[in-house]
């Protein structure tokens, strides 16, 4: 029996040793591409071989900002294409392809009812070729939650499952659980589960591309500016030369 007066923490510069206080790194990790959210992701990005729960109120077309630099880093990786399972909407390539995710990488597999989803994720997890699959899986139970973990697991797959803010207090096998909600410019990201203490605020992320945010952002001054300044006078000729061609008229 280990006596507690000679129990002793190791301290903090010891190499390979984690303490429960600090995100507790994953086996395989990718990349979120987004700085704020790697800070608060155990390893620096999302786990690759597991469930990612992704809740949302609603689905929406926010969670490809989210999650597009991943799936295109998968891309590079992997030949196969990403699967989407039951995805709400028809993905619009020239969009994704502009953030590098190409639309003849995509995969659509269209299941109305729950159980043809499930076996659809299933399915594309055990394929060798599938670079990610995303399903939208809003009445899976915490048993087929754990067939589609074990799947991810076994084969090494990146995992995306979407379902409703109904379920935020179920039990699910997922290692990570997160609440996403989109405004107008902004995409709020709750970590409510996570290996690693809890996060008490959501991480902000930005709800359009870089690119387009600038040149959104380029076109509003420059309509501030075009408002701003005094309207100039119509020339002489030109004004008379609308006269003119109205007074030829009649």
């Amino acid at each position: 029996m280990f006596s507690p007066t000679r129990l002793r923490l190791a301290p903090r510069e010891v190499p390979h040793v984690w303490h429960v206080d600090e995100l507790a790194p994953e086996s395989a990790i990718l990349s979120s591409g987004h700085a704020a959210l790697d800070a608060q992701l155990p390893g620096g990005g999302w786990p690759v071989g597991g469930v990612i729960e992704l809740l949302q109120a609603q689905p929406a077309a926010h969670v490809w900002q989210l999650l597009l630099p991943a799936l295109a880093q998968a891309l590079r990786l992997q030949a196969g294409p990403v699967v989407l399972v039951g995805a709400p909407f028809e993905p619009f390539g020239p969009g994704l392809a502009g953030q590098g995710l190409a639309g003849e990488r995509l995969l659509c597999v269209r299941a109305d009812k729950p159980q043809p989803r499930l076996w659809a994720a299933e399915q594309s997890l055990k394929c060798a070729d599938a670079a990610a699959v995303l399903a939208w899986l809003p009445q899976a139970d915490s048993t087929g939650l754990r067939r589609l973990h074990m799947a991810a697991q076994q084969h090494g797959k990146l995992l995306f499952v979407f379902r409703g803010l109904a379920v935020r207090h179920d039990a699910s096998p997922a290692r990570l659980r997160l609440e996403v909600q989109g405004a107008h410019d902004e995409i709020s990201v709750r970590i409510f589960k996570r290996r690693g203490p809890p996060l008490e605020t959501p991480v902000l992320l930005p709800a359009r591309p870089a690119r387009l945010m600038a040149l959104l952002e380029a076109r509003r001054k420059k309509a501030q500016s075009a408002s701003a300044a005094p309207a100039a006078p119509i020339p002489i000729h030109r004004r008379s030369h609308v006269l003119d061609r109205t007074a030829a008229l009649t």
